[in-house]
C-alpha cells in the first residue's frame, strides 16, 4: 500500500502523513487477517501435498509387495562354493540344488604375428589392404592409408568386423621401438576362427601364431552343456550360471527362497506405513505443545485408521503371527522372527498373507490409493478445498487492496482540506492582528 506524499502539519502543527497511515493499519486490520489466513492455507496445502506424494509411494511398493509372482515373494537366492563360477536365479527357477564341474572355459580367437616392425614400416605387401577371412563368410577387404603397421591396426579396429587389433612392443632396433600386431575376435567361442591375410591371400607379417577360439563347457549330473561364452543362460530353468575366466573344478550350487530379503522387504514396508502415520499424527496433533498444522482434520485421521485396519484381513484374524501388529500408539510393529518362524513353517502361507487382491499388501495399497488418487483422493480432494480457499482470500484481498486505496485518497483530501482552511484562518488572523496593532498605534 503506497504511502502518502502530500506535506501536511504546515498549518496545524500535526504530522498528518503518521496520522494518515496511523488510521489506515486501523482500517487494513481485516485484510491483514485475510492474509494471515492464506499463510495458513498456504502451509495445509504443502503438508497435504507432502502427504500425498507420500502415501503415492506407499501404493507403489505396497502394489510391488503384492505380486505374488514378480515381487518380493518370487525373490530366490543363488549361492556357489566355487568363487570361479557365479549363479543366479529368476521367479522361473525351483528351490533346490546341483553340482557344476567345469570342463573348460570359453576363449577368443586370437592370432599373434610374427615379423616385428616399426610402426611407420609399410607390412602390408604390394597393396594397402589385407583380408579377413572367415569360414562360410565372403572375404572381408580391409584398405589402410599407406599400409604402415599404425594404419593396419586403427584399420582393423575400425571395420567393425568383430575383432581388433592391438600393437605389442618388443624391443627396439637401431633406436626404434618394434611391434608386432596381435589380432583377437571381440568374442568368445569356437565359431569366431578367422585368418587375416594380405590382399593377395599369402601370409602376412611372416604368418602368425593362432590361439583357437573355444566354446565354454560344464558338467551337471554326467549331463555336458556348451555355451559360445562363459554364461550359460536358463542351464536349468530360471537358473543362470557364469564362469570366471579362470574358471575350475566343481561348485555345488543352490538356490532357495530369500527368506533374509523378504523379511527385510516387509520391514522397510512396515517402517513406509509407519512413517505415513507419524506424519498424520503430526500433523493432525491437537496437543498444545506442538499443534499440528492440520489439526483435528478427519479425512486425515481417517487415512490413519484405514491403514492401521489394513493388518486385520476380512476374516478377522490378524496379521501378528506374522510378526506384524499395532502397539498401543497407534504403530505398525515387525517381528522378524516370527515373520521367520512362520516362513520356515509354511512360505507359502506367509506369501499368501502378503501378496494376492487381498493380503496385507493390497489391503494398504488400497487405502493409499483411495487418500491419494490425483482425481478422487480424499487427501487430493482436501488439497483442491484448500488451494479454492486461498483462491478466494487472494480475491478478497484484491478487493481490500481498491478499497484501502479509496479511503487513503479520501483522508488525504480531508486533511489537506484541513490544513488549507487553517492556512487561511492563520492568514486572516495575521491581517486582523495587524489592523488591531495600527488602530492602537494611531490613538497613542
Amino acid at each position: 500500500m503506497a504511502g502518502t506524499t502530500s506535506v501536511g502539519g504546515l498549518a496545524s502543527g500535526l504530522n498528518t502523513a503518521s496520522i494518515i497511515d496511523q488510521l489506515m493499519t486501523l482500517e487494513s486490520q481485516s485484510q491483514t487477517k485475510l492474509k494471515t489466513q492464506v499463510t495458513t492455507e498456504q502451509s495445509k496445502v504443502s503438508a497435504l501435498q507432502k502427504l500425498n506424494t507420500a502415501l503415492q509411494s506407499l501404493a507403489t511398493a505396497a502394489g510391488a509387495m503384492a505380486k505374488p509372482t514378480t515381487g518380493t515373494w518370487s525373490t530366490l537366492k543363488a549361492t556357489s562354493s566355487n568363487t570361479g563360477v557365479s549363479v543366479s536365479a529368476t521367479s522361473a527357477a525351483a528351490p533346490g540344488g546341483f553340482t557344476v564341474t567345469v570342463g573348460q572355459t570359453a576363449l577368443t580367437h586370437q592370432v599373434a604375428f610374427t615379423d616385428a616392425h616399426a610402426r611407420t614400416d609399410s607390412v602390408t605387401g604390394a597393396t594397402t589392404g589385407v583380408l579377413l577371412k572367415r569360414d562360410g563368410q565372403p572375404d572381408l577387404a580391409i584398405s589402410t592409408a599407406s599400409g604402415t603397421l599404425e594404419e593396419l591396426a586403427t584399420a582393423i579396429n575400425g571395420a567393425n568386423a568383430g575383432v581388433r587389433a592391438t600393437l605389442v612392443r618388443t624391443g627396439s632396433s637401431g633406436g626404434t621401438d618394434q611391434y608386432r600386431l596381435l589380432v583377437e575376435s571381440t568374442a568368445t567361442g569356437q565359431a569366431q576362427a578367422f585368418e587375416l591375410t594380405d590382399s593377395t591371400g599369402a601370409p602376412l607379417l611372416g604368418g602368425g601364431t593362432v590361439r583357437a577360439g573355444r566354446d565354454a563347457s560344464i558338467e551337471i549330473g554326467g549331463i555336458t552343456a556348451t555355451s559360445t561364452s562363459n554364461t550359460f543362460a536358463n542351464v536349468v530353468p530360471g537358473v543362470t550360471v557364469t564362469l570366471g575366466p579362470s574358471a575350475t573344478g566343481s561348485a555345488d550350487l543352490s538356490v532357495v527362497r530369500d527368506a533374509q530379503g523378504q523379511s527385510d522387504a516387509v520391514k522397510s514396508f512396515v517402517d513406509q506405513v509407519n512413517a505415513a502415520l507419524t506424519s498424520i499424527a503430526t500433523l493432525t496433533s491437537n496437543s498444545t505443545d506442538a499443534k499440528g498444522t492440520l489439526a483435528g482434520d478427519s479425512t486425515l485421521r481417517r487415512v490413519a485408521g484405514a491403514l492401521q485396519d489394513a493388518i486385520y484381513p476380512a476374516d478377522g484374524s490378524s496379521m501378528a503371527k506374522f510378526g506384524v501388529q499395532i502397539d498401543r500408539y497407534g504403530k505398525l510393529t515387525f517381528d522378524a522372527d516370527k515373520l521367520a518362524a512362520s516362513y520356515a513353517a509354511d512360505p507359502d502361507a506367509v506369501a499368501a498373507a502378503f501378496t494376492g487382491a487381498t493380503g496385507f499388501a493390497a489391503r494398504v495399497q488400497t487405502v493409499a490409493n483411495q487418500a491419494s488418487d490425483k482425481y478422487a483422493g480424499s487427501v487430493t480432494n482436501a488439497i483442491t478445498s484448500h488451494t479454492t480457499t486461498i483462491t478466494r482470500l487472494n480475491a478478497s484481498i484484491a478487493d481490500w487492496d481498491d478499497r484501502l486505496e479509496l479511503r487513503r485518497k479520501t483522508l488525504e483530501r480531508q486533511y489537506t482540506a484541513l490544513e488549507t482552511a487553517l492556512s487561511q484562518l492563520n492568514s486572516q488572523s495575521s491581517w486582523l492582528t495587524s489592523q488591531l496593532d495600527s488602530l492602537s498605534a494611531s490613538t497613542q
